[in-house]
């Protein structure tokens, strides 16, 4: 009997752990019995979560449990402290090794660690699988052996790397636990959580294979066939609708993925964090659209969407080997950078009343679907540190709160990238301007007035450069938003300084 323990990785299908754990006889395992899946809820990883990201979670915890039961199992749910918990399960199933996929913030290889003394103390063999990830950390590094901190160099690497096929799930006969054994999924309020103040959008495989295969046109069963690298063969490859309009997101992906306002991204994003698509899967669709590209500019449209897959392993690389990230600058500078302390700036950022329309939406967005769109992420992160002079760390801390796809390593290199604190990142003298980044990206204001409600009645020129708009005339327009709560190139100067100060180039 084996023990798989769900944690980041809420899928049967594509889970490398799993996949080991049901390994039988003349596969290389010699033990009978088959696999008890469980998963913990564990007090120190829910001091935490979020009532968005919770509510995600116990909704693929729903969905995986139907999975198993339509196998005839059942998922074990179990609650307390995983190093106390394991081992007695494993004790009362008679288990002689307990699985896991890798995961690499601190708090999980702290976890992790205990666990695996605990296990060792009870006499369970412990077996932890490399299935999060394409290419565990440490496996693309320089010359000298060092983690890359200039993605670009990482990207070639990891896109010229073999990737490995999805696994395919457990049978039906590798499971040992029967449907109807455990207890019912806790509720958010049982959990300590309120309800979410967004509309938390649906978990589990099925919906994340719905998402996979609208955004890149491919078959819906392809996934395990792959061939080597995860390139499928030219029966299971993606579609070819006929017309340009027919054709699916990926191809427009390179030129449109910026607009929020066209929805041409996957949305994958929380479950990816959650697991209930598996990363190999999602690559192999990812390469099935390169490959059925009509041309080039199609081909590398695909490619960049391989390419945001690699952005996210290029993340976990740089906190496995620096786990302080999370609360420290990666980049040095000589002096501290001098953050201003300011309460209420800070408040109208969260609630999206800065009067910057494009920033303004985004959080706005935020709040109503636990979910920014991720030029927008970048617009709202480069406000609060650059026009606000406010720490990285208080926005990094409310997206945590907020969003449902919070990934502690994607998340935080996205907000240091943003501060010019991070790995490969946005060096402090280039400052986005949010009236600029709106008018390019939203040009005919579709996304502002969607998420701002007081500006439906204005013009693109009027939301665009709402800034220089007199304040009768902004009255006139839209008497219930604000004016601009700051001089948007009085704080460049003022940003600059401030980054200028912590090199010690001041005079």
């Amino acid at each position: 009997m084996r023990i798989h323990w769900h944690r980041r990785d809420l899928r049967v299908a594509d889970n490398v752990a799993l996949a080991e754990a049901a390994r039988t006889e003349g596969e290389g395992e010699t033990e009978d019995g088959g696999v008890v899946p469980v998963f913990v809820f564990d007090p120190a990883v829910l001091d935490h979560g979020s009532p968005p990201r919770v509510r995600f979670m116990l909704d693929a915890l729903g969905s995986l449990r139907a999975d198993y039961r339509e196998r005839g199992g059942d998922l074990l749910l179990e609650r307390g402290d995983p190093r106390e918990v394991l081992p007695l399960v494993a004790d009362e199933w008679d288990a002689e090794a307990v699985h896991w996929n890798r995961d690499y913030s601190g708090l999980a290889r702290r976890r992790d660690a205990a666990v695996r003394r605990a296990l060792d103390d009870a006499g369970v063999r412990r077996e932890a699988s490399h299935g999060e990830l394409l290419h565990e950390p440490g496996s693309i590094t320089t010359n000298q052996g060092e983690h890359y901190s200039v993605y670009t160099y990482f990207w070639k690497k990891w896109r010229d790397r073999p990737k490995d096929d999805p696994r395919n799930p457990p049978a039906a006969d590798a499971l040992a636990t029967e449907a109807g054994e455990s207890d019912p999924l806790p509720t958010l309020s049982e959990l300590g959580f309120e309800e979410p103040e967004a509309d938390v959008e649906p978990a589990g495989t099925d919906r994340a294979r719905e998402r996979l295969v609208e955004f890149c046109g491919t078959d819906p069963d392809l996934g395990a066939s792959t061939g080597e690298a995860g390139v499928p063969s030219s029966e299971s490859g993606a579609g070819e609708p006929t017309t340009d309009d027919e054709r699916p997101p990926v191809y427009r992906y390179a030129d449109r993925r910026d607009y929020p306002a066209d929805r041409c991204t996957s949305r994958l994003s929380a479950h990816l964090t959650w697991g209930t698509v598996g990363v190999r899967e999602a690559y192999a669709h990812a390469a099935a659209a390169t490959a059925a590209a009509r041309d080039e500019d199609e081909r590398e449209s695909a490619e960049e969407f391989e390419s945001q897959l690699a952005w996210r392993e290029f993340y976990y690389h740089v906190l496995a080997a620096n786990p302080e990230v999370v609360t420290e600058n990666f980049r040095s500078y000589e002096n501290p950078i001098e953050w201003r302390d300011d309460p209420e700036a800070l408040q109208a950022w969260k609630d999206g009343e800065t009067g910057y329309p494009i920033v303004d939406a985004g959080m706005r967005q935020l709040r109503r679907e636990a979910f920014v769109h991720n030029r927008v992420r970048m617009i709202v992160a480069s406000f609060l540190t650059k026009d606000l002079l406010i720490d990285w760390r208080e926005g990094y801390d409310w997206f945590r709160r907020k969003l449902v796809d919070h990934d502690t390593a994607n998340d935080n290199g996205g907000w240091q990238w943003a501060a010019s604190t991070g790995t490969d990142a946005q060096p402090y003298f280039r400052i986005f301007n949010p009236m600029t980044q709106g008018e390019q990206y939203d040009p005919d204001a579709e996304y502002v007035r969607e998420y701002v409600p007081e500006l439906r009645d204005a013009t693109p020129d009027q939301i665009h450069g709402w800034h220089e708009l007199p304040p009768e005339a902004r009255r006139n327009v839209a008497p219930d938003y604000p004016a601009p709560i700051v001089d948007h190139s009085e704080r460049r100067e003022a940003a600059l300084a401030m980054f200028e100060a912590a090199r010690g180039e001041d005079d």
